[in-house]
C-alpha cells in the first residue's frame, strides 16, 4: 500500500496547487527566499546543522560547482532537446566540449578573459549546433541518436588530434576569469563560481520557461507528442527542432567556458560519450520534460558519488542500486511530467 502511494504520488503536481493557491507578492517572497537560500549552500558544509552535506575528498564548496551545478546546467540544456522537443540526443557533451575548448585556446593563446570569451563560446555552440542540426534533424529517432553520438565522437576526436587543442595531453595553465566586485574567482573562492554558475541556472530556467508559453514552446510540445500532425498543421517542424537544438547548444557552450576557467586544465577525456549517458540520466531520473524534476535530478545524481566516494569501488555498485530502485519506484522521474500523468490516469479508466 505504502509503495503504491509513493510511485503514484506526484510531488509536481502537489506543488503546483499550493503555487495556484498563492498570490503574486507571495511567489515572489518565496522564490527571493528560495534563491537566498540556495545562494548560501557553499557554508552547508561548515555549518552545525548542514555539515553532513559535507563531501570525504573534494570540498563540499568545490562540489557544488563541479559536477553538481555544471550537471544541472547541462541537464538543463539537454531537456529543451530531450524533453521539450522529445529528440533523443547523445552527444550533448560535444557542446560542452566546444564551450571549454574555447575558454581554454582564446585565454591561453590570445590572453582574452572568461567574460569577453563566453559569449563566443556561446555563439561557437551554437553554429555547431546549427551544423549539425540542419543534416540530423531531418531523421527520427534511433537515426537521430546516432548522428547525435558521432559528432559528439567527432569532436572528442579532433581535440585528440589537432595540435592546436593540445592533442591528447589537452591545455593547461587556462587562467581563471577576472574578478568583479571584490569577487575574486580563483581556487580559493570557490563560492564564487557557484554564484556564476548559479545565475546561468536561473536565467536558463527563466528562458526555457518564456520560451515554454510562446510560440517556440506550443511547437516544441505538439512535435513531440507526433511530429507528423504538427506538420499538417502547419507548424514548420525542422525550423523549431532546429531552435530547441541551438539553444540546448547554448547552456551546453556557457557550462564548457566556466567549467574551463575553473579546472584550468582540460583534455579529450574529459569530454567522453559516457558523460552524454550521465547527463541524459539526470534528464531521466528527474522527469523528463520537467525543469523542476531536471533540477532535483542532477543534483542528486551528480552528488551522490561524491557523497559516498569513502566506498572506493563500492559506490559505483551504490549509485547503480539507486538508479534501479528509482526507476522502478518511479519510473516517470522523481518530478514527472503533468501533461504525462493525466494521460495514464485517462488510460487506466
Amino acid at each position: 500500500m505504502i509503495v503504491s502511494k509513493l510511485m503514484n504520488f506526484n510531488l509536481r503536481d502537489f506543488g503546483a496547487g499550493i503555487w495556484a493557491n498563492w498570490n503574486r507578492p507571495t511567489r515572489t517572497l518565496f522564490v527571493l527566499s528560495v534563491i537566498s537560500l540556495i545562494s548560501l549552500l557553499p557554508f552547508a558544509g561548515n555549518w552545525g546543522p548542514t555539515s553532513f552535506l559535507k563531501t570525504p575528498i573534494t570540498s563540499f564548496e568545490n562540489v557544488l560547482v563541479y559536477p553538481v551545478g555544471m550537471f544541472v546546467l547541462m541537464a538543463l540544456g539537454l531537456n529543451i532537446v530531450v524533453g521539450k522537443s522529445g529528440l533523443l540526443d547523445l552527444g550533448y557533451i560535444a557542446f560542452f566540449a566546444i564551450g571549454a575548448y574555447s575558454q581554454a585556446i582564446l585565454s591561453t593563446f590570445f590572453g582574452w578573459s572568461t567574460w569577453v570569451i563566453l559569449p563566443f563560446g556561446i555563439g561557437f555552440a551554437m553554429i555547431s549546433g546549427v551544423l549539425l542540426g540542419l543534416p540530423a534533424l531531418r531523421l527520427r529517432g534511433d537515426y537521430l541518436a546516432i548522428i547525435t553520438l558521432g559528432f559528439g565522437e567527432i569532436v572528442r576526436i579532433f581535440a585528440l588530434n589537432l595540435q592546436v587543442t593540445g592533442g591528447p595531453s589537452g591545455i593547461a595553465g587556462i587562467p581563471n576569469p577576472p574578478g568583479f566586485f571584490g569577487l575574486k574567482f580563483d581556487i580559493m573562492h570557490p563560492q564564487n563560481f557557484f554564484w556564476v554558475v548559479l545565475a546561468l541556472i536561473l536565467l536558463t530556467i527563466w528562458m526555457i520557461r518564456r520560451f515554454t508559453v510562446r510560440r517556440p514552446g506550443r511547437a516544441w510540445e505538439a512535435i513531440r507528442q507526433d511530429e507528423d500532425v504538427a506538420a499538417l498543421m502547419g507548424v514548420n517542424t525542422l525550423v523549431y527542432k532546429l531552435w530547441s537544438f541551438v539553444i540546448g547548444a547554448a547552456v551546453g557552450g556557457a557550462a564548457g567556458v566556466i567549467f574551463a576557467s575553473k579546472v584550468m586544465v582540460i583534455s579529450p577525456d574529459m569530454f567522453k560519450f559516457d558523460v552524454s549517458i550521465f547527463i541524459l540520466a539526470c534528464v531521466v531520473f528527474g522527469g523528463i520534460g520537467n525543469i523542476w524534476g531536471v533540477v532535483l535530478g542532477a543534483s542528486v545524481l551528480a552528488y551522490l558519488p561524491e557523497r559516498i566516494r569513502f566506498l572506493a569501488d563500492s559506490r559505483q555498485l551504490v549509485f547503480g542500486l539507486v538508479l534501479v530502485l528509482m526507476m522502478n519506484l518511479r519510473p516517470d522521474g522523481l518530478l514527472p511530467r503533468k501533461k504525462r500523468e493525466k494521460i495514464t490516469e485517462k488510460g487506466s479508466k
